[in-house]
């Protein structure tokens, strides 16, 4: 789950880090009254959830009250990544001297907090791991112990040759691996984390994301949830016990069990394709949840052809079949359906889809290259 910056700004806080000061605004006018109140100059941020505000110019500094106005007239409404912008934070403007990047993430290979700091602030960190990876720190944290003093030492140096700043530096440090625990987040970052001509430091960005599964024991985090903000597909998704997530290609994808998922993926990838989604309809998967996923993947228009690939275990096959005998009475389906179907009740199912126009593959591979061809023809 992913919470504005207005909320992530909030959050660090409540941990002790310091946050320039802030308000939220939902219309154009206000933005004058938020601007008075904080002090000139300040800059108004538009609130979507989702990355290249700055690039879209979704990001504008304002000296004046007045100027404010201009800039929220400027980027409410506007698009971005196909998200309008509803509302947007006026926030007090820093002097900047020098920017760092700090981040925290889950490391999968050891199954810990991992801290990233880097001195390249005010890019994005794909970017810099890219073109620069030497100038990315990271930094393995075990939770039973914390961020141990030669750790610090390790990361604020790098960061600043000046005792006083890499002291203030390290507190933010100290406060943001707070943040990431405290709130179950699977990332959480500052960019740019800024230090002034005076030797202020500020965290004059922030951004969070909430790994879903600990939603259960964040009850007043859960609220934050802006739905509007979402994709909608992901939504419905959702509600309907489903996994997905939207990517940009055309082959539509159907699978039950993420790491089936994934290596649909890598094999739509392998042969030249792009999946347009990971969407995993997950075991014991009832014909509506069939219906749901095809209506939720008919919604992108640039799928070409849908590509099903089931391995029955708990997962039925005749399940599946009934759900897309569903989906082709009730939905106006044209795009090619490749049906990979494998496992339990996979003969029924064949029975079941018999003298449809659905295109059947024995096999995974099978099934990738024929929604391969059948896109590229369309």
């Amino acid at each position: 789950m992913k919470v504005h910056e207005v909320d992530a700004r909030a959050i660090f806080s409540s941990c002790g880090m310091p946050v320039p000061p802030s308000r939220l605004v939902l219309n154009a006018e206000d933005a004058r009254g938020a601007a008075a109140e904080i002090g000139c100059p300040v800059v108004v941020k538009a609130q979507v959830l989702v990355g290249g505000r700055g690039k879209a110019g979704g990001v504008k500094l304002a000296s004046t009250p007045e100027e404010a106005v201009l800039r929220a007239k400027a980027i409410l409404g506007m698009d971005i990544k196909g998200i309008k912008v509803e509302k947007v934070l006026v926030a007090r403007a820093v002097d900047i001297a020098s920017e760092f990047y700090v981040g925290m993430v889950i490391d999968r290979r050891s199954r810990k907090p991992l801290m990233m700091v880097s001195p390249a602030g005010g890019i994005d960190i794909e970017e810099v791991a890219r073109a620069t990876p030497e100038k990315i720190i990271k930094t393995v944290i075990d939770p039973i112990f914390g961020i141990l003093p030669f750790q610090m030492r390790r990361m604020t140096s790098a960061l600043s040759g000046d005792k006083a700043i890499a002291a203030k530096i390290g507190s933010i440090l100290s406060s943001l691996y707070k943040a990431f625990l405290g709130v179950d987040a699977s990332l959480a970052e500052i960019n740019p984390l800024v230090v002034t001509p005076a030797g202020e430091v500020w965290a004059i960005d922030a951004k969070i994301n909430i790994d879903d599964s600990g939603l259960y024991r964040q009850k007043q985090i859960a609220e934050l949830r802006d739905e509007s903000a979402e994709d909608p597909g992901e939504v419905k998704a959702r509600a309907a016990g489903l996994s997905f997530v939207k990517l940009d290609g055309s082959i539509g994808c159907i699978v039950n069990g993420a790491g089936l998922a994934m290596a649909t993926m890598d094999m739509i990838k392998h042969f030249g394709g792009e999946p347009a989604n990971f969407l995993d309809i997950g075991g014991s998967s009832s014909p509506e949840k069939v219906l749901t996923a095809m209506r939720i993947i008919l919604r992108d228009k640039n799928v070409k052809s849908i590509l099903i690939n089931i391995f029955g275990g708990i997962t039925r096959c005749d399940d599946v079949a009934a759900g897309l005998m569903e989906a082709k009475k009730q939905l106006e389906v044209d795009v090619p359906l490749v049906v990979r179907l494998t496992g339990t009740n996979e003969e029924r199912a064949r029975e079941m889809l018999a003298g449809t126009k659905l295109i059947s593959a024995a096999t995974m591979e099978e099934g990738v290259k024929r929604a391969i061809s059948a896109a590229a023809a369309r």
